[in-house]
Order: C-alpha cells, then structure tokens, then sequence
C-alpha cells in the first residue's frame, strides 16, 4: 500500500493486522507496538482509530461474529428446496473462506481459553449457529427431537474438524469434496441428487 507523509493508516489495515497476528501467533501476539512496527506506522496512528487495544480486541470480535456466525445462519436460511440442496448450501461454509474463516475461528477458540468473557460469547455463538441448523432441518420436516440432534451432528463434526487443522497438513480441496455426498447422506438420511451434486460442483470446481 503506498504511503504518503504524515499517513495514519486506516482502521481496516489495523484490523488486518491484529487479525493476521491473531491467526499466527495467538491473542498475546495482538499488541498495539508489534503491530505498529509491522505497519510501519507509530501508535498515535493506532490511537487515531482505536481508544485502547481493547477497543481493537472488540473490533476482531466483531469481524468473528459477523463473518462466521452471521454467513452461517444465512447460509442455512438460503433457498433450497429440499434438505440435501440445504445441507450443500452450509457446506460451502467449509470450502469458502469468505464464507467461514476456519483460521479466525480456531484462534477464537483458542483466545477464548483465557478470556472468560469471550468464552461466553463463544457458548452463545455455538448456541444460536446450532439452533439455526436446527431450524433448518425443522423447516424440511424433521422432527423437532431430530433436528436437534442432526443439528449438533453437523455442527460437532465440523468444529472437530477445524479444532485438527493445526495438527495437521492442509488436506487437498479435491478429496474432501468427493466425501460431502456421503456426509449429506449421513447428516440428512437421504441422498443427494445428481442435479443437486452438479449444482454445488459447479459453484466449487476443484479438480478431485
């Protein structure tokens, strides 16, 4: 980014920052001096967009919420006409980042270890994310008991899986997404169709 004298930097690169060394050092690594000197700009630039690291601590918080819970629950309020389109419709949450950024929510999980307050909001998170994929099984005629429980399926399943990825190489796209039919099937207990399947395929096409 091209910086011109006496430049303050903007609240977005402030943010990218703290989000960049959230994702790859840890909530200790959020610090308004490290993060200065990765800008390359000074901490009254810092307290230009920002009353205290608090405040910007706030502002991640709020790029969270909004980026995985918010997507989340519009992703599984998204038109489909039967349950297995629904289900697609929240798997492009594992496959766009845009979308669902795994990285950020790993490292939530991670800070709200230390950060009681967060841990809440982390509860309340997972509360609203499960009873939103609840109500989409509900609304494809599901019983209520049912719903619950392959609501919590879904979700467990994917957080598990997020909680490994940094124990782990990063799995290739391509076999991942051969294996969503079969967990479709397993979550839904009904099969995806071929025209559903070549739907999802074109919106992600990665080679297998």
């Amino acid at each position: 980014m091209e910086k011109t004298s006496g430049w303050r930097g903007t609240r977005e690169i402030w943010i990218e920052a703290a989000y960049q060394a959230l994702i790859e050092s840890g909530i200790d690594a959020v610090k308004v001096m490290p993060l200065a000197e990765r800008l390359g700009l000074s901490r009254t630039s810092f307290y230009g967009h920002f009353s205290d690291r608090d405040d910007l601590l706030k502002a991640l918080v709020t790029l969270w919420q909004s980026k995985n819970t918010g997507n989340l629950i519009r992703q599984t309020e998204a038109y489909a006409e039967t349950i297995t389109e629904a289900l697609l419709n929240v798997f492009d949450l594992w496959l766009l980042p845009d979308l669902f950024d795994s990285r950020l929510e790993f490292a939530v999980r991670n800070w709200a270890h230390t950060d009681q307050d967060l841990a809440r909001m982390l509860e309340d998170a997972d509360q609203v994310r499960v009873e939103a994929l609840q109500a989409m099984f509900f609304r494809f005629g599901y019983d209520p008991d049912y719903a619950r429980v392959r609501a919590d399926t879904v979700y467990l399943t994917q957080i598990g899986y997020i909680s490994m990825i940094k124990d782990r190489p990063s799995e290739p796209p391509g076999p991942r997404l051969q294996r969503m039919p079969f967990y479709v099937e397993v979550f839904s207990g009904r099969p995806v169709s071929d025209a559903e399947w070549a739907r999802f395929r074109a919106r992600h096409p990665v080679a297998s």
